[in-house]
């Protein structure tokens, strides 16, 4: 399992640093787009297992359509900002439109209220905080059809991928070794106080080479040595209550994985969980905080 697990991650976190390299605009918002859709359907399968209707189809258009929108307007202008939430906003609101009006010719559905609510989940938690890598992405210049993902998003992509990971990789070495005192248990058994420890330090660690090895620039965002280690700190502990509400789900379903997408790791919303709620939280602070 081991095994198979460093083997997905090197192959699924080379695919993500060549796609953030070379890949057009255009391309990335189309892979933006797929990668939602896939783990929104996740999702969703795992809403069926637990016993809950959905509007799949639904709720995965309704998803693309707020990374799309996302994609069409934003920009590193205030006014590119302004522009952007209010077209999301619209897209969120015809949302609920459509699946309030879906849920009206269900005769035979009798958790009509479940399933509105959970086809509504589905697209917050998935497209809703995945679009903050299309903040993330194209937030810092302007998208162009021809041209590729600027060096900023790029870079705070990378940036957020390997702090977030490192997290995982270093919470199951030391949760293994050292782990005595467990977590939560009763949402995720083997997660460990020692585990999440581990955690942090590798990925503060992962923050500070990062820092060190960049000059503390990503593209046109500056880092200080306060700002990695702020980061280092906040984002597994974001990784780790991510990891926890999808394992809330998973067992509400009675199954182990959201799927079988990437061998040894489970599916794509198995990778996923951590980043979901770090995206917007590096967004935000780099917004914010970082010049």
């Amino acid at each position: 399992m081991l095994k198979h697990r460093v083997m997905s991650g090197v192959l699924f976190a080379g695919i993500v640093i060549i796609l953030a390299n070379y890949l057009p605009p255009a391309g990335a918002w189309v892979m933006l787009v797929l990668l939602s859709s896939v783990a929104q359907l996740e999702f969703y399968g795992l809403m069926d297992k637990a016993g809950v209707p959905v509007f799949r189809v639904y709720g995965t258009l309704c998803g693309a359509a707020l990374i799309s929108a996302t994609f069409c307007t934003i920009g590193p202008e205030p006014e590119d900002l302004v522009k952007g939430y209010k077209w999301e906003n619209m897209v969120l609101l015809t949302t609920l439109l459509v699946v309030f009006i879906r849920q009206f010719p269900q005769k035979h559905n009798d958790k009509p209220i479940a399933t509105i609510a959970c086809t509504l989940l589905g697209i917050w938690y998935v497209p809703f905080l995945f679009n903050y890598f299309t903040r993330l992405a194209f937030g810092w210049s302007s998208a162009h059809m021809t041209f590729r993902v600027s060096d900023t998003g790029r870079m705070l992509i990378i940036y957020l991928g390997f702090v977030v990971k490192m997290a995982d990789v270093g919470a199951y070495f030391a949760g293994k070794n050292f782990g005595r005192h467990k977590l939560m248990p009763r949402i995720s058994p083997k997660k460990t106080w020692e585990g999440l420890f581990g955690g942090i330090a590798a990925s503060v660690a992962t923050s500070f080479i990062i820092f060190y090895v960049c000059d503390g620039r990503l593209g046109k965002v500056t880092m200080t040595p306060l700002d990695a280690l702020v980061l280092g700190l906040v984002l597994p502990v974001v990784g780790v209550v991510g990891d926890m509400f999808e394992s809330l789900l998973k067992r509400a379903a009675r199954t182990k994985d959201s799927g079988t997408l990437i061998p040894g790791m489970g599916g794509l919303l198995d990778v996923l969980d951590s980043l979901l709620f770090g995206a917007p939280v590096l967004y935000a602070y780099a917004r914010l905080f970082l010049s």
